[in-house]
């Protein structure tokens, strides 16, 4: 395997970076470019950039509702970005962060997301782009990106069919079919699913659940993946779909009640109406286990839109979520660190979220991936230099060291290191608004050794 050359450099310089912040963005931007402490020039003290600019794309839901999703996301890029640039950039090149945001009324828009895209692939400048958050925009951009040979990396897409074949991911990338141009160092719901099914019935002793669906790419598709391991497990499911517009589920969980479930599992974001499903459900009198995939675990009770935010602290209590990314990872402690200190100064979205090391870690590859390229062809145009980011970045022999550990991709453009990470709801954390615990993790690659089950 090759190793990218300055992933080492970008994780490392963390550590360093916490000393000398001096804060980020703090709007969250709809079209112009977002450019933190350093994304427009090289900052003082470092190698002034003599070749002009190349900019790194951010395609996430920024605003309303879905900012505390977003945001901490897109800090974990622009953080990768400030410190290459800070460190004097990459081969005479500054990189300029350009984030847009496809949030329409506080949630996340396919349309709107296309349209960011189309924006990235029409801006030769464009040499990569980190996102998106959610896999139903990630459907929508994928044969954009396809078609330009433009290189995405998504923290926090899910679903199977975007890069498996068998699934259909062929229909996404009909363009050019034998290039892969999309990446992501997220599991996929084939793995997340069945990682919460076999918690709930084996750790909880969960044995009849209703689950709840949003009626979307991602939500329908984890829910159908816990379905169908829960059921194989000697469990039953009590289905219903709720649309991502729903506000009121008392009909649902009424009828539900007669049926006696003893937990409940929401495929399906917060935005969608997972937090308040949760209160509703408390309201109700109903405190049995509440749990989710990653689309609930969106931060503290004192961030706005989070599900402990809405549905309170003690109705969240004893609810279970996974992040289809590691929790747990080398460094994690001076990454948090260092993204605080960075961020001190910004309004909100100050601590790192669920996505935001893995977002670090898309940026991370781009700028490896750049560098790889600037070596091989000092003079390469910007043509050349886009097409090598993405054929270096997309090729299985390359393995890169990022915040998260290394990371390679197969030939579907996945990570090979898929990792599932179990959180719990603490109601007293935060001093009492309540936070997201990490309890355990595990890696299910095919090489990894065999975990145990996590404990509750």
């Amino acid at each position: 395997m090759k190793n990218a050359k300055i992933g080492a450099l970008v994780a490392g310089a963390v550590i360093v970076l916490a000393a000398c912040s001096s804060g980020g963005s703090t709007a969250a931007p709809t079209t112009a470019a977002s450019t933190g402490t350093g994304a427009s020039a090289a900052p003082a003290g470092s190698t002034a950039a003599s070749k002009g600019e190349l900019k790194l794309g951010v395609t996430l839901p920024l605003s309303g509702g879905a900012a505390a999703d977003g945001q901490p996301t897109l800090k974990g890029a622009q953080l990768a970005v400030d410190q290459i640039n800070t460190a004097g950039g990459i081969d005479g090149y500054t990189i300029k962060l350009v984030p847009l945001d496809h949030a329409v009324n506080g949630k996340y828009n396919e349309q709107q997301g296309a349209q960011d895209m189309q924006t990235f692939v029409s801006d030769p400048a464009v040499i990569g782009v980190v996102g998106p958050y959610n896999s139903a925009v990630a459907k929508v951009q994928i044969p954009i990106s396809n078609a330009a040979g433009l290189l995405q990396c998504s923290p926090a897409n899910t679903n199977e069919s975007l890069t498996k074949p068998e699934f259909g991911a062929l229909d996404y990338r009909k363009t050019n079919p034998t290039k892969i141009n999309y990446i992501r160092v997220a599991a996929t719901d084939d793995i997340q699913g069945p990682a919460m099914a076999t918690y709930a019935y084996n750790t909880l002793g969960l044995k009849n659940m209703l689950v709840v669906d949003d009626v979307t790419t991602f939500g329908k598709g984890v829910a159908d993946n816990f379905q169908k391991k829960f059921e194989a497990l000697g469990g039953t499911v009590i289905r219903v779909g709720a649309g991502a517009d729903t506000t009121d589920f008392n009909s649902i969980i009424t009828d539900a009640k007669t049926k006696n479930p003893d937990g409940v599992y929401y495929g399906g974001v917060v935005t969608s109406g997972g937090g308040l499903l949760l209160k509703q459900l408390r309201q109700q009198g109903l405190t049995i286990p509440f749990t989710g995939p990653d689309g609930i675990v969106n931060g503290a009770g004192d961030a706005k839109g989070s599900l402990i935010q809405i549905a309170g602290a003690q109705a969240a209590d004893n609810s279970y979520g996974t992040v289809a990314a590691i929790g747990d990872f080398p460094g994690k402690a001076d990454f948090e660190k260092a993204f605080a200190d960075h961020f001190a100064s910004d309004a909100d979205f100050k601590v790192a979220g669920a996505y935001s090391g893995p977002a670090y870690a898309c940026a991370t590859v781009i700028l490896d991936s750049l560098k790889a390229t600037l070596d091989a062809n000092p003079t390469a145009d910007q043509a050349a230099i886009r097409e090598g980011v993405r054929a270096y970045a997309s090729d299985p022999s390359h393995t890169f060291k990022t915040v998260l550990g290394d990371e390679s991709f197969d030939k579907n453009g996945d990570t090979t290191q898929p990792f599932i990470s179990f959180y719990k709801v603490d109601p007293t954390a935060k001093g009492g608004v309540g936070d997201w615990v990490f309890k355990e993790q595990q890696n299910f690659s095919a090489n990894a050794p065999a975990a145990a089950s996590p404990s509750p």
